[in-house]
């Protein structure tokens, strides 16, 4: 019997544990659904709330369109999404519309005044533009005109000097011959010069393949020849017989004697040269008798000749 009684008392403290477990289970979903129910209860005062202040911001902007727009104006009609999207889309639209009446600025009532400004401003600058496209086409045809005449020139000019060059190379040198090409383009405006040169025993070649005297003379080739084709009545020439040797110096002193003979030019020539110095009608120079004083000096090479020889019996 006491075994079944203990059996029995076991049995009921079971019972009473699963009971008192189903207890607390059941607490705990109560105090869940408590808490559900308080948050339900607080999104829906938000919720009314916010339906509340929606109402009011809706007539706020109703009475904004009124006021702007006037009573009758016609609203487009509302969007089918409603969300803070389609929101922000529209806020946006609405930003970019007043930004840009704002740029087109008020309404200018001297529109019409100022488009007749501008379209007699249109005729003025027409009528410029006219002259000046005129005024290009003739100056190209001078410039075309100018280049013409400059050609033929600049040709008849080139044939002169050359032919002087060749028959004053041929002198200077004693020999050989020379010519002047245009080279690098077939408008001589734009061409380069090449001198040619032969000396005697050599073959043709250009300036820069010559010797330092032979260079020499026949730079003074063609500087005579040009100057042969425009003579002035003065003529200085810097130390041109220091490359030279004396039987070349003999030959431009003998050149030099004719041009002043042929066209009346005085030649004044700077040099150290013996030679070239007895060649010469008058010599200046400068001495130091004391030291640190110059003197400058002149000589008649005709009158110190007979001064020297003496009276002749």
């Amino acid at each position: 019997l006491l075994a079944e009684v203990e059996a029995a008392h076991a049995a009921a403290a079971a019972a009473l544990a699963a009971a008192e477990a189903r207890l607390r289970d059941s607490a705990e979903a109560r105090r869940a659904a408590d808490a559900a129910f308080a948050s339900a209860r607080e999104g829906q005062v938000r919720a009314e709330a916010a339906a509340e202040a929606a109402g009011t911001a809706e007539e706020a902007v109703a009475a904004r369109i009124a006021e702007r727009l006037g009573e009758d104006a016609e609203l487009p009609e509302p969007p089918e999404e409603l969300s803070d999207a389609a929101e922000e889309k529209a806020r946006r639209k609405v930003e970019r519309l007043a930004r840009e009446r704002e740029e087109m600025g008020p309404v200018n009532l001297r529109a019409e005044i100022e488009v007749a400004e501008i379209e007699e401003r249109i005729r003025t600058i027409t009528t410029d533009r006219d002259e000046v496209q005129a005024a290009i086409a003739k100056l190209r045809g001078s410039i075309g005109h100018l280049n013409r005449e400059g050609r033929e020139r600049l040709r008849e000019v080139f044939d002169r000097v050359d032919a002087e060059f060749r028959g004053l190379f041929n002198r200077l040198f004693g020999g050989g011959r020379a010519h002047l090409a245009l080279v690098g383009s077939d408008d001589p405006l734009e061409a380069g010069l090449e001198i040619y040169a032969e000396p005697p025993g050599k073959k043709l070649a250009t300036l820069s393949l010559l010797s330092g005297g032979e260079q020499a003379l026949t730079a003074l080739s063609l500087i005579f020849a040009v100057f042969r084709c425009h003579p002035a009545p003065v003529c200085v020439l810097d130390e041109v017989d220091a490359p030279l040797d004396d039987a070349n110096v003999e030959r431009l002193c003998d050149l030099l004697d004719a041009m002043a003979a042929e066209s009346g030019t005085r030649f004044l020539v700077v040099t150290h040269h013996p030679l070239t110095m007895a060649r010469m009608h008058r010599l200046y120079g400068v001495t130091m008798q004391e030291r640190g004083v110059s003197r400058l000096l002149s000589v008649d090479l005709g009158q110190a000749v007979q001064m020297a020889e003496g009276p002749v019996a």
